[in-house]
């Protein structure tokens, strides 16, 4: 468990290596974070750290949230997130944390967000269903068909693959490769797509997988390439 940041996604664009290699990247604005809260074991039975960031106007703020950024010290600030850690007795309230004092350049980063939300779906679009025969005369071609039996269960299953809402639910990209970070325009560029919609709000943090055989390969087999980019030789 370590600290993370709140962030903002700009959108995607690439990277030229110095031997042609072309790496999509996602651009993410990390402008700095502040320690708003501690949590501690004793007090609050979990550890933790609370992190703000993106400041706003005093009217989009609740009186309970107005208080509890006076109380730390720091400016008002839209987006607050509690990250686990395991000893929050390294940070005080009020501390900046910036993008280049968090993530370094060649390590591996989970990224979470909200999804884009594509409104009321079909079966076929939501879960990839494959519908009936397309052949003339049959009734039916989208429909979801059967949804259970008859008195046994005489019921429909909880959490059955059914039509309805799509998207807008928070998605965890695992084991991101950090491709550079650009610390004067507050920015960290992620090798490949991130969840949400441009100018939407995500959370990264250090990948929980980063232990695991697969994920000790794949840094071994992008070894050359993160060399290059530690000696600046991406553009």
């Amino acid at each position: 468990m370590a600290i993370g940041l709140i962030g903002r996604k700009l959108g995607m664009t690439r990277v030229f290596l110095k031997d042609g290699t072309v790496l999509p990247v996602t651009v993410v604005e990390v402008k700095p974070n502040y320690v708003v809260g501690i949590r501690s074991q004793e007090r609050d039975g979990y550890s933790a750290v609370q992190v703000g960031a993106f400041s706003c106007k005093e009217k989009h703020l609740t009186k309970a949230e107005l208080g509890h950024l006076s109380k730390a010290g720091v400016q008002l600030l839209r987006e607050l997130k509690e990250f686990r850690v395991e000893n929050p007795q390294e940070y005080r309230v009020g501390q900046e944390l910036r993008v280049e004092e968090v993530f370094k350049p060649g390590e591996l980063v989970d990224v979470v967000g909200i999804s884009k939300g594509r409104g009321f779906a079909g079966t076929m679009k939501r879960w990839d269903f494959g519908g009936f025969p397309q052949s003339h005369g049959h009734r039916y071609h989208r429909a979801v068909g059967s949804i259970g039996n008859r008195s046994d269960p005489g019921r429909v299953w909880k959490s059955k693959r059914m039509a309805g809402h799509w998207g807008a639910e928070p998605i965890r990209v695992q084991s991101l490769l950090v491709v550079d970070i650009v610390p004067e325009e507050s920015l960290i560029l992620l090798k490949g797509s991130v969840p949400g919609p441009n100018k939407g709000m995500v959370y990264l943090e250090k990948s929980r997988i980063a232990g695991r055989k697969s994920q000790r390969l794949k840094l071994n087999r992008l070894a050359p390439m993160v060399e290059s980019l530690l000696k600046g030789e991406a553009k």
